[in-house]
């Protein structure tokens, strides 16, 4: 099990650096992030194949994000996030799409997204038509040898469950953000194991409170200050066979993110050794 974080791609004049950064602090992998599709490019693909060679540095997944409104909260976020909103459908579904041909070129097989709040009620108008949406994203992706994931947060673990079960192709999976789960009030993200464990193929280790309001997500914390209890969560990720990447994600800039980021990456290296005996 491999310890990385994520880097995002907002311009490719700091992305060297990036790199560079990466590997001074003692890792070799990341999540790449990118809300930019204009980005989306051969030359920018090879540039970042160059890098990431140069600095030993392994893209774990590629984070594809989309253009249009994105508001993150319990009331905008219902009409604005991810293939939810009928308005910004078609758009996104060519963005998740140029996207995982980006990824393709960059040798990724894992593209990772926020799909909005996927309606909780199978019977909403609104829910097949979503459904086939993440079809047309899952199917291009599977032509290019690729899994979409679907980031926690918005839905329900079984509301998942159920939309992978409704779109039937054989390349959905996970990406568990441990504190997404909580900050929107969802779930626990180790009982959510229980329900879509089988489809986890990357993770954010991110940590964080229960929201404290009806209209705002809960507040994110350094890793080992929140609710995820990563302990229990390794041992079930154990059990369950995942072998996989560890991304640590610390929504904050500055140096205290790089602190945290750093005291992070101890904290559940030593957790992870113990459990999985230094694997």
């Amino acid at each position: 099990m491999k310890i990385g974080v994520c880097v995002n791609l907002t311009q490719m004049e700091d992305m060297q650096q990036k790199f560079e950064d990466l590997q001074a602090r003692g890792f070799d992998n990341c999540q790449l992030i990118c809300w930019v599709p204009a980005l989306f490019t051969a030359e920018n693909a090879a540039k970042l194949n160059e890098w990431t060679a140069q600095y030993g540095v392994t893209i774990s997944a590629f984070w594809c994000g989309w253009e249009g409104p994105c508001v993150w909260n319990f009331y905008e976020g219902q009409t604005t996030l991810g293939l939810v909103p009928p308005a910004y459908r078609e758009t996104r579904i060519k963005n998740l799409c140029d996207g995982a041909d980006f990824a393709k070129l960059l040798g990724v097989k894992n593209v990772v997204t926020h799909m909005g709040f996927i309606p909780e009620n199978p019977n909403d108008p609104e829910f097949l038509p979503f459904c086939d949406a993440v079809r047309v994203v899952a199917e291009h992706c599977k032509q290019n040898g690729q899994y979409l994931l679907f980031e926690t947060g918005q839905e329900t673990p079984v509301t998942m469950l159920r939309c992978f079960e409704t779109v039937g192709t054989d390349n959905l999976g996970v990406n568990l953000d441990t504190a997404n789960v909580i900050l929107y009030g969802k779930a626990n993200p180790v009982d959510a194991l229980d329900v879509f464990g089988k489809y986890v193929r990357n993770l954010h280790a991110k940590d964080g409170c229960y929201p404290t309001n009806g209209h705002d997500l809960g507040r994110e914390t350094a890793i080992g200050q929140g609710k995820v209890d990563f302990s229990a969560l390794f041992r079930k990720l154990h059990t369950l066979g995942y072998d996989g990447y560890v991304t640590i994600e610390r929504e904050i800039s500055g140096e205290q993110q790089i602190k945290d980021i750093l005291a992070s990456k101890e904290y559940l290296g030593n957790i992870i050794d113990r459990i999985y005996g230094g694997h």
